[in-house]
């Protein structure tokens, strides 16, 4: 069999930037700019918008449990437990593609279907493009270079949110801006086809070799993956009402603002800057300290626009629910292969499932609490107030996790 040679580190960040751009920011968070759109059509409303969010959130919840428990099927009929992930993320890219473009038909009983597809999608290339990249980016000595491959869903969520805002200053319609994204995935999707081919890996070293989960101080790896998997949890609810309803509080609050459309690229533009960041910093010695610190700031910016309902405090609130996006998964990816440096695919599947789970909470939560409430913003106001809750309560348990599990120096 034909061989090439190992990718260059940047190509490969980049290459993992870009299939995360498409998967998430375009894949998962394109309904979000669209969404004032589809409602000022009335091919929505806002209980048919949750529906939409939580489809595509319960796809992302059983793609995760089906990336999670891959090996174990696998075993079960007969098929070994390796799987290629270069063309599981090939698979999923081209998925996100057809399905972006399939929610331009006018076809509004096909939408929930294929949201929770593209959710499936967004699952299978996040996490085999999470495993691979930041796996292959270790073994090239450079492992903090892996943030820099989730700057992708922030340039996406920035480049869907700039497009739906010049289609709506055009009054163009939701179906040209779900086709303008599907042909952008599309683009973007053949910048990178070749680089995903396992024949760029460089090979695992020898079993002897493999380092051994990480000394901490007391029990089991198992029973610090399942604390991890709860706080990490409690980020999918924390934030995502916010990143899915962001243009409508805001619309709520600010009618006559002009920058009404600015705020969900800022959000996008924060992810940008975080993933940035924690690519710049050096070697923690607890990861999970700052997990915490990164819960507190996201838990400021859901609360920022509550505080202060005004232009500055969207804002700002926009800017803070952004930063810490990526940077918690990244944190939290390389826990996982602190703690479970063999299985780490298979873990990352399991937090990312996890952190589904909270999503497909939020949007119903907010929902049912706007349709109870004597208004609408009254409704989103507390549902906000119970998510920066949540998010204080993550932080404290990381904490919790961090005095009962110290790391040990190695």
């Amino acid at each position: 069999m034909r061989t090439s040679r190992p990718l260059a580190t940047s190509l490969l960040a980049l290459s993992g930037l870009v299939a995360l751009g498409v998967a998430m920011g375009i894949g998962r968070f394109a309904f979000t700019p669209l969404l004032p759109m589809m409602l000022a059509e009335h091919t929505v409303d806002l209980p048919g918008a949750s529906l939409l969010a939580s489809a595509n959130y319960l796809g992302y919840l059983l793609g995760a449990l089906a990336c999670t428990f891959q090996p174990w099927i696998a075993r079960r009929i007969g098929l070994g437990t390796a799987v290629n992930g270069p063309r599981m993320v090939r698979a999923g890219l081209a998925a996100t593609v057809v399905l972006t473009l399939g929610m331009a038909a006018p076809w509004p009983g096909a939408w929930a279907l294929l949201r929770f597809a593209a959710g499936v999608a967004s699952a299978v290339v996040f996490i085999y493009t999470s495993g691979f990249c930041l796996e292959q980016l270790a073994r090239r000595g450079v492992p903090a270079m892996g943030a820099l491959i989730y700057v992708g869903p922030g340039l996406g969520i920035v480049l869907s949110g700039l497009a739906a805002t010049a289609l709506v200053q055009r009054h163009a319609p939701a179906a040209t801006g779900w086709l303008t994204f599907g042909l952008l995935a599309a683009l973007l999707t053949a910048t990178v086809w070749r680089t995903f081919d396992l024949r760029h890996a460089i090979a695992a070293p020898s079993a002897a070799a493999a380092p051994g989960p990480a000394a901490g101080g007391g029990g089991p790896a198992g029973g610090r993956m399942g604390l991890l998997t709860a706080a990490y949890g409690l980020a999918g609810i924390g934030y995502i009402i916010t990143a899915t309803f962001l243009p409508v509080i805001a619309r709520q609050a600010l009618p006559q603002s002009h920058w009404l459309d600015m705020f969900w690229p800022l959000f996008g533009l924060g992810v940008m800057l975080g993933a940035i960041g924690a690519s710049r910093m050096g070697p923690a010695a607890d990861l999970r300290l700052r997990l915490a610190g990164c819960y507190v700031i996201q838990a400021v910016g859901v609360a920022a626009s509550l505080v202060s309902p005004t232009l500055p405090g969207f804002a700002i609130g926009s800017l803070l629910l952004g930063l810490p996006f990526t940077a918690i998964t990244f944190f939290a990816m390389q826990e996982v292969r602190r703690v479970q440096p063999l299985h780490a695919t298979r873990y990352i599947g399991l937090l990312t499932a996890a952190y589904g789970l909270g999503q497909i909470v939020g949007p119903p939560l907010a929902a049912g609490l706007v349709a109870r409430s004597a208004s609408t913003a009254s409704g989103f106001n507390l549902s906000l107030w119970i998510a920066t809750g949540l998010l204080l309560l993550g932080a404290a348990l990381y904490l919790v996790i961090a005095r009962r599990d110290p790391v040990t120096p190695r």
